[in-house]
């Protein structure tokens, strides 16, 4: 089942030249990982710093194959950038509501 993944980050203030850099390296990967259907970025638009990443999976497989890449061989330079820990979370649709 398909599933959507939140991960909400607030990047230092000092990183916003680079950030549109940053995000667009390490998103060009998630988007070629296999079973990813796709990434938005949604910019918050009363604070600069701060970000939505809506990632779409085939599965919770999926997902977790990606986060494990992610914490070894596919780390990125996002953390680099981060002001604080990113915030994830996981939904699957309700589709009998």
């Amino acid at each position: 089942m398909p599933i959507t993944a939140i991960l909400d980050i607030h990047v230092k203030a000092e990183s916003l030249a680079t950030v549109a850099t940053v995000l667009r390296d390490t998103l060009a990967d998630t988007r070629t990982f296999d079973g990813c259907l796709g990434v938005d970025v949604l910019m918050d638009t009363a604070d600069p710093t701060h970000f939505v990443l809506l990632e779409k999976w085939a599965s919770l497989e999926h997902d977790a194959a990606y986060r494990t890449w992610r914490a070894g061989p596919g780390a990125s330079g996002l953390g680099a950038i981060l002001a604080e820990a990113p915030v994830l979370t996981k939904f699957e649709t309700a589709s009998d509501i």
